[in-house]
């Protein structure tokens, strides 16, 4: 029996059409807004226009087709698993060749930032194999330039083969070592049991935690893992290097992505209304969640030599205010009052941001900020005065 590409032309037709979705992954994708008829009409004529596109590119004479030999290439292309069997609904591309080079690029520099700076040991392994690949392309240099990166570095080990390298191996090991199933884990859904096993803040709360993980975040110098307590929902944010390497699966089958993706939407509400990673206790999530947690207005006062870098920042925070004061001689302003609402399990780590001011930074109100900032202030001078003596 002849088979269906014994031709050269139907050959080569079916060679441009996956040079086609190499060269151009994503082609076919329709605007959401058109029909359904429009968009399995426009579709195809975009994969015709691209088709026709390469084959002028690679100078190759595109052989005659139809819409129909290209429904029937689609379906060859996915009887041998190089498209799969479900609708391209935003354009096709072949296998998990989902970007060209200019994308491949950015997420390039993405992983090399995570991979050098914020330390991920897997990002770091699956970089180096990826750069290893690649190595054959032109581009190479360009290729693989940071052009863009994060400096952020994380301040603890997190690969276990360089703490045991370096005589910084714990007994216990590290939640590190257990990435791939607590990975696993957040994608499934699955309860599990840690051991938490430092507690700088709250030295009695260490022992064993029974949580559904919901992500992992890195922020500012160490990664951590947004957690949401097995038994109540408590929503929690926890230093990954605090947990031991103790792992352990509640349950094998797991809630499912959806209550998952539940979680973590409420969980980023919280973080953004607050500063910083404290989500609070339970009651009060349950409040804030519900609009029934009242808020605390902090206005801070801001003077001359910050006040360019604190009215730079617009977007701080969703409820922020900046008001400029009255200006003087210089016919600038004196100063910039700086106002937001936080709820209360925020003030601690506003704070903190705003004591790295020094003395270019008053808080007016409320009064207990105010006074707090003079009692560390007037403890400052002391230690300092004592030291002279």
């Amino acid at each position: 029996m002849k088979h269906s590409y014994a031709t050269l032309p139907a050959f080569e037709r079916l060679l441009l059409l996956i040079a086609t979705f190499l060269r151009y992954p994503g082609v076919g994708y329709i605007d959401s807004m058109q029909s359904d008829f429009e968009k399995s009409h426009h579709k195809f004529q975009i994969v015709q226009l691209y088709l026709q596109k390469v084959a002028s590119e690679l100078n190759v004479e595109l052989p005659l087709y139809s819409r129909h030999t290209i429904q029937s290439d689609l379906k060859t292309l996915r009887r041998y698993g190089l498209l799969d069997r479900r609708p391209y609904r935003w354009g096709y591309y072949v296998g998990t060749a989902a970007m060209n080079q200019e994308e491949l690029q950015v997420a390039l520099n993405a992983l090399h930032s995570q991979a050098k700076y914020q330390e991920d040991p897997q990002i770091n392994q699956i970089y180096q194999r990826l750069t290893q690949r690649l190595r054959g392309l032109n581009l190479k240099d360009e290729m693989f330039y940071p052009v863009r990166t994060q400096l952020d570095r994380v301040i603890v080990y997190t690969d276990p083969k360089e703490m045991m390298a370096k005589g910084k191996y714990r007994s216990r090991g590290t939640l590190f070592e257990k990435l791939d199933a607590l990975e696993a884990a957040i994608v499934k859904g699955q309860a599990v049991e840690l051991y938490r096993c430092r507690n700088p803040y709250n030295p009695e709360k260490i022992g064993y935690e029974q949580v559904y993980p919901l992500q992992l975040i890195y922020a500012d110098i160490a990664w951590y893992l947004l957690q949401e307590n097995y038994k109540d929902g408590h929503l929690v944010v926890s230093r990954i290097d605090r947990f031991s390497d103790h792992f352990k699966l509640l349950d094998s089958k797991g809630r499912g992505s959806n209550i998952q993706w539940k979680s973590l939407h409420i969980a980023h509400r919280l973080l953004k209304a607050g500063w910083g990673l404290k989500l609070g206790s339970r009651e009060d999530q349950r409040r804030e969640i519900c609009g029934k947690l009242e808020l605390v207005q902090v206005q801070v006062r801001f003077f001359p030599e910050v006040m360019e870098f604190i009215q730079e920042g617009e977007k701080r925070h969703p409820k922020q205010d900046i008001k400029l004061g009255p200006k003087g001689k210089n016919g600038k302003s004196a100063y910039v009052d700086y106002i937001v609402k936080l709820p209360k399990r925020s003030l601690e780590e506003f704070c903190r941001w705003v004591y790295r001011f020094m003395g270019n930074a008053q808080f007016i109100s409320p009064q207990h900020l105010a006074e707090q900032h003079q009692k560390f202030a007037r403890a400052l001078i002391d230690r300092y005065s004592s030291k002279a003596t």
